[in-house]
């Protein structure tokens, strides 16, 4: 082969890069930037109303927990109302009144006795 047949050829291969290097492939995106946005702003909802829920749940826990707390206080002291009625009922007793009466030096005069009546 002459010089001349190698020039031709390496020319035509060159020609064949050349060409090929100039066609720009066209990438096709399957999401526009429209879809794109709205992908974001989508996320980014989902994501606020995650962090919304969570913190109303956080919320209500605590109040649960709160409410949980007062009626504990509140069936303590039930019970020792209970107690205390019934000290009182305990010591409130004809008998018991009518010793600590002699006790203290009284004496037991019955003209002398009014009855008071509980409403």
């Amino acid at each position: 082969m002459s010089n001349l047949a190698r020039k031709v050829q390496e020319q035509q291969r060159t020609e064949q890069t050349v060409r090929d290097e100039r066609q720009v492939k066209i990438k096709k995106s399957w999401l526009t930037p429209g879809e794109k946005i709205i992908g974001v702003v989508f996320a980014g909802v989902v994501c606020f109303g995650a962090a919304h829920l969570l913190n109303n749940q956080a919320k209500i826990y605590d109040v649960n927990k709160e409410i949980q707390t007062v009626d504990a206080k509140v069936k303590e002291q039930q019970k020792v109302n209970s107690d205390l009625q019934v000290q009182v009922s305990e010591l409130s007793t004809y008998e018991r009144i009518y010793e600590k009466a002699k006790q203290m030096g009284l004496i037991l005069n019955e003209n002398n006795v009014k009855v008071v009546q509980q409403k």
